[in-house]
């Protein structure tokens, strides 16, 4: 482990978090858990997806 992280988590035991911080952090992370649960059970919208173009040719 780096010196700069036990620098850091020794000031954050010290200093630990507010409680509103922690569920903010939480709730994020929720989110984003959720976002992938439903990419992964029902899949991505077609209307968002981007049309594959293929490789361009340059016209001579």
């Amino acid at each position: 482990m780096n010196l700069h992280w036990l620098l850091r988590a020794s000031r954050w035991a010290r200093n630990p978090p507010s409680p509103g911080r922690v569920k903010l952090v939480l709730g994020v992370i929720a989110i984003c858990l959720v976002i992938v649960a439903i990419e992964h059970f029902i899949g991505w919208p077609d209307a968002l997806s981007r049309q594959p173009q293929g490789r361009r040719i340059p016209m001579p």
